[in-house]
């Protein structure tokens, strides 16, 4: 749309009106991350990775070490304690050979992109990179985050402006945050793990940016490290879902904080789309000629899985998710419901 302005008097006018849309553009986008935004939650499931126009007719092929395979799995540092087993269950109830690849999201990405894999799974959304023609994503629900903390920090609550404001450095000192004080004085230690940051949800949910997050930050690469870490470590404050606390027990004790007065253990309140930090699961496969009943057999026993125990592993699975007004595109979860911060 193209605005004619008629003489000086309305440009002056309209540059004043200009100067205070930027100003007020500024102060909401700092307000941003003083509510529970999920604006940038999920990419757009109709955007497509780029890829040249011979990558579809490439066929599907295995590294020569796993060529005897009747399917190739990339598993996740989320999802690998969980179903390692369930896959091998799989495999020999069904009388074919599975093999498990590890790693993470970027990880199983490429090894989707260079074809090497069946299924491949992500903890976080689909960025649009991963979002390769001819791929289709299944949902196995979602998993609260949450604020961990050393045992013998005496806090229980955090709101999630307080949680902003400590990952930022704004407030660099437990005197300063009400209930941690007068037991604990010195500074904080903030640690992260700013995986996936090509993806949306996730960490991002907390701060939007890597680069907001304070210098003093100590950053991880695995969970097992995020657990240790703030296990050994009085003034430690990290983040993770309850599952992953469970399985890296044997790191240290560590304690899980409400947000916002609202525990990552109470799955009804987060099925709101209310709790502002989750994780996003899902697997891949294929369609067309590189699609195989066994991998969509698989992904559908997981699947049923999910559903079987989810409140065993703090997961809320895609049923309860549809059932709450959660947007799905056939089985991939795209968004939260209406109404939701």
């Amino acid at each position: 749309m193209t605005i004619f302005i008629e003489s000086k008097k309305y440009l002056r006018l309209g540059f004043v009106g200009f100067i205070l849309h930027c100003i007020l553009a500024g102060n909401a986008l700092a307000k941003d991350e003083h509510v529970h935004r999920h604006d940038a939650a999920f990419s757009d499931p109709s955007a497509l990775a780029p890829v040249n126009k011979d990558w579809a007719d490439k066929p599907l092929q295995y590294d020569d070490k796993y060529k005897d395979a009747d399917l190739v799995v990339a598993l996740g540092q989320q999802t690998h304690p969980l179903f390692k087993q369930l896959i091998a269950d799989f495999a020999k109830k069904n009388n074919i050979k599975i093999t498990l690849l590890h790693g993470t999201c970027g990880i199983t990405s490429g090894r989707l992109l260079k074809k090497k894999v069946d299924v491949g799974a992500f903890c976080c959304p689909p960025g649009v990179n991963d979002r390769l023609p001819g791929m289709e994503f299944h949902s196995l629900g979602i998993s609260p985050i949450a604020l961990i903390v050393h045992p013998s920090n005496p806090l229980t609550n955090l709101s999630i402006q307080q949680a902003r404001d400590i990952f930022q450095g704004k407030v660099s000192k437990w005197s300063a945050v009400e209930g941690a004080a007068p037991v604990l004085t010195g500074f904080i230690k903030p640690v992260g793990r700013l995986h996936c940051k090509i993806r949306p949800g996730h960490w991002r949910s907390l701060l939007s940016n890597e680069n907001k997050f304070s210098p003093r930050l100590f950053e991880v690469g695995v969970i097992a490290d995020m657990i240790s870490q703030v296990a050994r470590n009085k003034a430690a404050i990290g983040w993770e879902v309850p599952l992953m606390v469970d399985v890296y027990r044997n790191k240290g004790e560590v304690r899980m904080l409400n947000i916002d007065g609202h525990s990552a253990k109470d799955l009804d309140y987060v099925l709101t789309g209310q709790y502002p930090l989750y994780r996003s699961y899902s697997l891949t496969t294929w369609q067309h000629q590189h699609q195989k009943q066994d991998a969509i057999r698989l992904v559908k026993y997981l699947q049923a899985h999910i559903e079987k125990i989810h409140s065993e592993v703090d997961y809320i699975p895609p049923s309860r998710l549809r059932k709450a007004g959660w947007k799905f595109r056939h089985d991939e979860l795209i968004g939260e419901p209406e109404g939701s911060l």
